[in-house]
Order: structure tokens, then sequence, then C-alpha cells
């Protein structure tokens, strides 16, 4: 009988000289999970966004050139231009020190102008020293506070 089965063994081997199905199954399992894990990586390497402040991003400079990150700031008070009815805007950003022309094509949201709201631009920074915006995040101020009596 231990003949038999060792004949058997050795007629199977001879039939398959590859890799067993547990063995193909596995191969397979774990080619599947890098597969997967490759491409969660790229897609969030492609969707990292860097936060900078105005100072911050002007002092990386050339690094950041034509590279999407956000900037942070207030409004610079009258500093917002359109050029006619064009959609095209020209601002700046400030942290209360430093200023950062910026510039975006399109609608701007409806708490721009508040003097108390956070601005963050996600775009690019030029050679020229101009933040190209692609989206503008407004950021609501954190407290409300009524208007003082007038007199």
């Amino acid at each position: 009988m231990a003949g038999e089965l060792e004949a058997r063994a050795k007629a199977q081997a001879a039939v398959s000289p590859f890799l067993s199905g547990r063995a193909k199954l596995l191969i397979a399992a774990v080619l599947v999970v890098a597969a997967l894990g490759y491409f969660a990586w790229t897609a969030f390497q492609r969707s990292t966004v860097f936060y900078y402040t105005v100072p911050e991003l002007q002092a990386r400079g050339a690094q950041l050139y034509d590279k999407q990150v956000r900037v942070t700031g207030m409004l610079v008070p009258d500093s917002f231009q359109r050029e006619g009815t064009a959609p095209l805007a020209h601002f700046s950003l400030t942290d209360g020190q430093r200023q950062l022309p910026a510039e975006y094509n399109g609608v701007v949201p409806d708490l721009f102008f508040n003097p108390e709201s956070e601005i963050v631009l996600q775009g690019a920074y030029t050679p020229s020293g101009v933040f190209r915006t692609d989206t503008i995040i407004v950021k609501c101020p954190s407290k409300y506070q009524s208007a003082p009596p007038q007199a």
C-alpha cells in the first residue's frame, strides 16, 4: 500500500510539474494585495496638499513654484480688484505683517470680504511672486458678535 501511494504521488508530480493550487492562490493573493497597496499609495500622494502661511510660502520660494499648495491669510483691505466685468480678480492676502499678491478667475464666496474671515487659497505659487489660485475656501469667523449700538 505504501508503494502504491508513492507511485501515485510520483505520477501526480509528473503530471503537474508546476506549483500546487494552494501555492498559486497564495501568490495571486499577494499580487492583488500589493497592487491595491500601490494604487492606494499613489492616490494619497497625488491628493496631498500642504498648508503654508504667507511668510512660509514666500520663504520657500523656488521650492514651491508651480506645485499645488494651500496658503492661508486674511484679505488685505481695499486690495480686491476686477478688470471690468471679467471674472479675473486680483487681491492680496496677509498674515498681519507680509502680503502675498494673488489672482483668481471666478466668483468669490460670500464671506470673502468679511474682515474677520480667514481665507485659504489652493493653487500654485509663481516665479513672479503671484499666487494663482484654483480654489478659494473661506473659514467663517469663530464667533459672530452683534454690531455696537449706534448713537
